[in-house]
C-alpha cells in the first residue's frame, strides 16, 4: 500500500505490505508506518470483490504468520493503531482528516489480517501472535501487556465515544466490523464455545464497564440508519513534514465492508439496496445480535444479554430494579419506528423477536401502541412471501405473531383496525379488511403452503397455536377469512379420508402378501387428527365466545355443513363437535322456517337474529381457560 492509490491486483507485490510481513522487524517509531498507512484503497463493495481481496492477500498473510513470531510486526502495527486512537476524539472535533484517515487504514489492515488468522488458527495460537515482540539474539521474552484486551477495549471505546460524523463514519464501521471478526471464532468450531478467550475479554475486565454504552450505541446506530457519506466528503490534500508525500483520495467509506462477516443465516436472501444504504446500521445490528447470544460463562451471565433484557424507555421515570448493573434508557418510539421499517432483513426480525421475548418493557410498550398495524403488516408480508424467504426468517416471524397473540388486548384491537387495498395480497382483491382477518388469511395460507410443500409439523403447530390464541376474540370476520377457515378444514378432512382409505387398502393387500413392511399410516392419521382437532377447537372457541360477532363464520359453517357430518360420531372429536353440531342444527332450523330461495343478505340477517336468540348457556365451553 503506501502513498499511492492501491488496487486489489497490486497487493501481493506491494512493497510496504511485503515489509510488514517480511523477516525484518519494524519498530513502532519507524517512519515506515506513516508510509504504510498513507494509502487510498477502494474497499470491496460485493462478495466477489471481497473474495478477490482475500485471495490477493493470502501470500502476505501466510508470510506474516511465518515471520511474526520473530519480528512481532503484528503487535507493532496494533500498537501504532492504539497510539493513534488516543487522539481520535480530538481529531474528530478538530476535523483532522489526515489523522482519522491513517487510523482507519491501520484498522482496515488489522481487520483483514485478523480474518485470515482466525480462519487458520485456534484462539490460543492467535493469542500467542499478539504477544510476539522483536527478539534480539540471546534475549529472553518478557511478559508484555495483553494486546488483545487492549485492542478490544479500544474498539469499544472508539464505537461509544467517537462522534459519528462524515469523517468518522468509516472508522466507526471498521471498529464494529473488527469486533465481529474477533467473534467469528465460533464459525470455525462445531461445538459451542463455552470457554472462548475473546468472550472472556468482552464479558469481564476492562471491557465490562462499557457494556450498556456499547449496547445502547449499537441500538442507536440501527435506529438512525445513517447512510454512508459520499466519497467526495473525504477529499483532501496534505503534505507531511518529513516525507513530502502527496495524499489523494482517502480510503473513504467502506460501503461494502459489512460483507467481511455476515451472520444473516444460511440461505438468506439479502435486500442489497437496504443493506448498502446504511452499512454501519447493518453491521451494528449484527454485532448486537452476536453479543446478545454469547454463551454465559460458568460463573458469569452474559452482560450484553442482561443489558438487552433490562433497558427502559427514556420516558419511563420509574427506578430500575436492583441490581441492574447494565441498565440504560433509550427512546422506544424511535426504536419501534426503526423495527417497523426494517423487517425485510432477517436480522431485524431476529432483534424484534429477542426484544419481545426477553425485554418486558419493550413488549409492554409495543402491545400498548395504537398503530400496531405498522409492525404486524411487515411480519405478515414475510409469511405471505414464504417461498422467497429462508426458513429462519419465516419461523421468527411466526414466533413473533405467537408472542403477540398471547395478549388478549392485542387480539381484540387487531379486529378494530381497518385496512384498505392490501396490494401485496394477490389471491383476492381486498379493498377493505380488518387487520385481524388479514392475519387469519395469511396464517391459513402459510398452513396450506406447508401442507403441500415443506410438511413441517413445527410450523403447523405454531400457526394453529396463533389462531387458537386469537379465536376467542374473533370479531366481525371478513367473509373471505371465514371461508378460508372452513376451506382449510375441508382440505384437512379430504386428507384424513385419503390416508384412511390408503390404510384400509394396504391392510387388505397385506393379508395376501407378507413380503413388504406396511407403511405407518397410524402415525399419519394421528398427526392429521391432531390438526383437525385443533381446527375444530378454534371454530368452537369462536362460536362459544363470540358467536353474535361473527355471522360470516356461521354462514360459511352452514354452507359446508356436510363436512362435519363424519366427525359427529368419531370418538376423537365427539366432545368438541357438540357445540358445532348445536349451532348447525339451530341455524339450519331457523333457515328452513324462513323458506327457500333466500338471498345471501337475508341469510345473514336470519343468522344475526338467531345469534341474539340462542341462549349462551347452551354452548358448552371446552377451553379450560374459559371454565
Amino acid at each position: 500500500m503506501g502513498a499511492n492509490s492501491s488496487s486489489i491486483c497490486e497487493l501481493p507485490e506491494n512493497e510496504y505490505l511485503k515489509r510488514l510481513s517480511g523477516a525484518e522487524a519494524v519498530s513502532e517509531n519507524d517512519p515506515f508506518w506513516n508510509q504504510l498507512l498513507s494509502f487510498s484503497f477502494t474497499a470491496p463493495t460485493s462478495s466477489a470483490e471481497l473474495k478477490l481481496l482475500e485471495e490477493a492477500t493470502i501470500s502476505i498473510c501466510k508470510s506474516l504468520v511465518e515471520n511474526n513470531p520473530r519480528t512481532g510486526n503484528l503487535g507493532a502495527l496494533i500498537k501504532v493503531f492504539l497510539s493513534r486512537t488516543k487522539e481520535l476524539k480530538i481529531s474528530a472535533e478538530c476535523q483532522n482528516h489526515l489523522f482519522i484517515w491513517q487510523a482507519h487504514n491501520a484498522l482496515f489492515i488489522i481487520c483483514c489480517l485478523l480474518k485470515v488468522f482466525i480462519c487458520q488458527m485456534s484462539e490460543e495460537e492467535l493469542q500467542l501472535h499478539f504477544t510476539y515482540e522483536e527478539r534480539m539474539p540471546g534475549s529472553y521474552g518478557v511478559e508484555c501487556e495483553d494486546l488483545i484486551e487492549e485492542l478490544l477495549c479500544c474498539l469499544i471505546q472508539l464505537i461509544v465515544e467517537i462522534p459519528l460524523l462524515d469523517i468518522t463514519y468509516s472508522i466507526s464501521l471498521e471498529a464494529v466490523t473488527t469486533l465481529l471478526v474477533f467473534l467469528s471464532c465460533q464459525l470455525f468450531h462445531k461445538e459451542i464455545l463455552r470457554e472462548s478467550i475473546i468472550h472472556k475479554y468482552l464479558m469481564r475486565g476492562r471491557c465490562l464497564p462499557y457494556t450498556s454504552r456499547l449496547v445502547k450505541t449499537l441500538l442507536y446506530n440501527f435506529i438512525r440508519q445513517e447512510r454512508s457519506p459520499p466519497p467526495g466528503s473525504h477529499v483532501f490534500q496534505q503534505q507531511t513534514d518529513g516525507g513530502g508525500l502527496l495524499y489523494g483520495f482517502a480510503s473513504g467509506v467502506a460501503t461494502g465492508l459489512w460483507t467481511v462477516f455476515t451472520l444473516g443465516g444460511v440461505g438468506s436472501k439479502p435486500a442489497p439496496q437496504q443493506e448498502q444504504s446504511s452499512p454501519l446500521a447493518n453491521q451494528s445490528l449484527l454485532l448486537l445480535l452476536v453479543l446478545a447470544n454469547l454463551t454465559d460463562a460458568p460463573d458469569t451471565p452474559n452482560p450484553y444479554r442482561q443489558a438487552i433484557m433490562s433497558f427502559k424507555n427514556t420516558q419511563d421515570s420509574t427506578a430500575f430494579p436492583s441490581p441492574s448493573p447494565h441498565a440504560f434508557q433509550i427512546n422506544f418510539n424511535s426504536l419501534y419506528t426503526a423495527l417497523c421499517e426494517q423487517q425485510k432483513s432477517d436480522q431485524a426480525t431476529l432483534l424484534l423477536y429477542i426484544l419481545l421475548h426477553q425485554n418486558s418493557n419493550v413488549r409492554t410498550y409495543m402491545l400498548a401502541r395504537t398503530d400496531m398495524e405498522n409492525l404486524v403488516l411487515p411480519i405478515l408480508e414475510i409469511l405471505y412471501q414464504v417461498e422467497e424467504r429462508n426458513s429462519h426468517h419465516v419461523y421468527m416471524a411466526l414466533i413473533i405473531l405467537l408472542i403477540l397473540t398471547e395478549d388478549d388486548g392485542f387480539n381484540r384491537s387487531i379486529h378494530e383496525v381497518i385496512l384498505k387495498n392490501i396490494t401485496w395480497y394477490s389471491e383476492r382483491v381486498l379493498t377493505e379488511i380488518s387487520l385481524g382477518s388479514l392475519l387469519i388469511l395469511v396464517v391459513i395460507r402459510t398452513i396450506q403452503y406447508n401442507m403441500t410443500r415443506t410438511r413441517d409439523k413445527y410450523l403447523h403447530t405454531n400457526c394453529l397455536a396463533a389462531l387458537a390464541n386469537m379465536s376467542a376474540q374473533f370479531r366481525s370476520l371478513h367473509q373471505y377469512a371465514a371461508q378460508r377457515i372452513i376451506s382449510l378444514f375441508s382440505l384437512l378432512s379430504k386428507k384424513h379420508n385419503k390416508v384412511l382409505e390408503q390404510a384400509t387398502q394396504t391392510l387388505r393387500g397385506s393379508l395376501s402378501s407378507d413380503d413388504s413392511p406396511l407403511p405407518d399410516y397410524a402415525q399419519d392419521l394421528n398427526v392429521i387428527e391432531e390438526v383437525i382437532r385443533m381446527m375444530l377447537e378454534i371454530i368452537n372457541s369462536c362460536l362459544t365466545n363470540s358467536l353474535h360477532h361473527n355471522p360470516n363464520l356461521v354462514y360459511a359453517l352452514l354452507y359446508k355443513r356436510d363436512l362435519f357430518e363424519q366427525f359427529r360420531t368419531h370418538p376423537s372429536f365427539q366432545d368438541i363437535m357438540q357445540n358445532i353440531d348445536l349451532v348447525i342444527s339451530f341455524f339450519s332450523s331457523r333457515l328452513e322456517q324462513a323458506g327457500a330461495q333466500l338471498s345471501v343478505e337475508r341469510v345473514l340477517e336470519i343468522i344475526k337474529q338467531g345469534a341474539v336468540a340462542l341462549p349462551k348457556d347452551r354452548l358448552r365451553s371446552t377451553n379450560k381457560q374459559d371454565e
